[in-house]
């Protein structure tokens, strides 16, 4: 669990990272245009196991740069920045590099639509700046793994504080009933191996429909294609599964 308070899920059943992992750290860019919050999380997540901060930016144009310059594994990124906020830099850092780094959006309040919109421009992710660092860390660590990081209970209250998008956002007819069926299940926050328990098929047979509904919908990844499907109606606020 990344938080009691959002029921995070960790996908693809990535376990914690318990400090006998590759030799090779995840190396880390901070984002945030307010100099002691971003100075307080470079001091502490650098004394977190398995991570280097490599750099730090105080806007989304330096971000951009310096993710650019560096080469980092993951960007940290506050979503409120001047000059370029972070669902802009977000959304260029994946166009512009290749391979691009992962993204995890850091940010104050859960039910800001930056963090909403930076989700859909690429994110792998989110945090909140009150969470404990360890937790911050161990974000950094999964979505730099390829995993992904969903918070049902927190995407829910999201999109039930915004007027739902038309159906069109979703290209229904092109997934089939199974791919449907699997999407609703991503979105409460269930691994592959749980979809597959759910669903009673095999693993890679989820891994086949959770790639085809990335495809079909155009999503960045599995968290991207969650708020599609919130936002399309597919999947409404009180769905648990």
């Amino acid at each position: 669990m990344i938080d009691s308070d959002v029921s995070a899920t960790v996908t693809a059943g990535c376990a914690a990272f318990d400090g006998t992992g590759p030799a090779n750290p995840v190396t880390l860019l901070i984002a945030d245009d307010d100099e002691v919050t971003r100075s307080g999380l470079r001091t502490l997540l650098a004394a977190q196991p398995g991570i280097a901060v490599v750099g730090e930016a105080a806007d989304g144009v330096e971000a951009v740069d310096q993710a650019l310059r560096l080469r980092p594994d993951v960007v940290l990124m506050d979503v409120r920045m001047p000059r370029r906020n972070g669902i802009e830099a977000t959304r260029q850092l994946l166009a512009e590099s290749a391979p691009p780094p992962k993204v995890v959006v850091i940010t104050t309040f859960e039910n800001d639509d930056y963090v909403t919109a930076a989700l859909s421009a690429g994110a792998s992710g989110f945090v909140l700046k009150r969470h404990p660092v360890r937790q911050i860390a161990e974000a950094v660590r999964v979505v730099a793994a390829g995993e992904a990081i969903l918070f049902p209970a927190a995407l829910r209250r999201m999109v039930a504080a915004r007027p739902l998008g038309s159906a069109e956002a979703l290209p229904r007819a092109a997934l089939t009933g199974r791919e449907e069926e699997t999407l609703r299940l991503m979105a409460t926050g269930l691994s592959n191996p749980e979809i597959a328990q759910s669903l009673t098929v095999s693993l890679e047979t989820v891994k086949t429909h959770v790639g085809n509904v990335l495809t079909k919908l155009g999503a960045q990844n599995r968290t991207h294609a969650v708020v599609i499907a919130y936002e399309s109606g597919l999947v409404v606020p009180g769905f648990t599964g």
